[in-house]
């Protein structure tokens, strides 16, 4: 009897455990330096330092199915700064030579992946505006930005490349954002519903993922959520 209820209690914490996994959710960062000036490609990563994302160019990162309970690890001219989540989804990490401080940051908003300073973010100015892609007179949005955005190619059998190149080893189609939520394609969106675009050929805030960049959709039903 008690060896099974030991094996029952094993297997409910095996439960909890994989329950509380996939509860995770996305963390959002954002390193700087003792000046405020952003950190350009720090490594972070929860558990597997080969599965790691980037800080890009402003200093923004995102991890997906994270839990309070983990650990980040954030790795700058190979000093590895442990940062332990708790209950934020997002913090601020200053590095000075080699010593890591980090809080939440109340300026910061949370757009699904990455963090992006109220002060820097102005909607429809930030990138390509959704009447601009109505102008176009295309009826979908990837046939809207191809016009637009320099680089982009859109093959026979409807594969989007940023970079003007293909892999037949890898898969370097951009990952494709709308306000937020990763999706598999952009040909259910309405042009008409769009407040703007943004095209990241560096995608490497986003893990091996992003390898191929980002498209980010947010539109004007996410934006009146954020306001």
């Amino acid at each position: 009897m008690k060896k099974l209820l030991k094996i029952f209690v094993l297997i409910a914490l095996v439960v909890l455990n994989a329950t509380t996994a996939a509860a995770g959710e996305i963390f959002n960062g954002l390193v700087t330096d003792g000046k405020g000036q952003p950190i350009k490609g720090a490594k972070v990563w929860l558990t597997d330092k080969r599965q790691y994302a980037k800080s890009d160019k402003k200093g923004h990162f995102g991890l997906e199915s994270v839990s309070p309970g983990d650990t980040i690890h954030l790795e700058y001219q190979k000093v590895v700064h442990a940062i332990p989540v708790g209950t934020v989804n997002g913090m601020r990490v200053i590095i000075v030579d080699a010593t890591a401080t980090y809080n939440p940051d109340a300026e910061l908003v949370n757009h699904g992946y990455g963090w992006v300073s109220r002060r820097d973010y102005t909607g429809s100015s930030n990138g390509i505006s959704g009447a601009r892609l109505v102008a176009t007179g295309q009826s979908t949005l990837t046939e809207a930005l191809r016009g637009l955005v320099p680089g982009l190619d859109i093959s026979r059998d409807g594969r989007i490349t940023l970079r003007g190149h293909s892999s037949l080893i890898s898969d370097d189609q951009p990952l494709f954002i709308i306000d937020g939520n990763i999706v598999g394609s952009l040909d259910m969106i309405n042009l008409n519903m769009i407040d703007h675009v943004e095209i990241q050929k560096d995608g490497s805030m986003y893990g091996t993922r992003g390898s191929g960049g980002a498209i980010l959709v947010f539109t004007k039903r996410g934006n009146e959520k954020e306001r």
